[in-house]
């Protein structure tokens, strides 16, 4: 069984309403808004997956500033 891994993946801008909905539908993702960036955190059990999230990003038309493997997943902050 596949270990699952942890990234971090960076994005220019904010996300749409939109993207923000295809992202999240897309797997347990965290979207975390860090202007003038976006951070979305995600845990990635192959790299055909890890190849699917950008792909989904770069349908979006969403800017990848920066992609790394993280340790662990943040702890899901609560919305307001």
């Amino acid at each position: 069984m596949p270990q699952e891994s942890f990234y971090e993946f960076r994005v220019q801008g904010r996300l749409s309403e939109q993207a923000r909905h295809a992202v999240g539908d897309f797997s347990e993702m965290q979207i975390m808004p860090a202007p003038p960036e976006t951070i979305i955190y995600g845990s990635v059990s192959d790299e055909a997956r890890l190849h699917g999230i950008l792909l989904l990003l770069e349908d979006l038309g969403l800017h990848i500033v920066s992609l790394h493997q993280i340790p662990d997943l943040p702890a899901q902050r609560e919305e307001p």
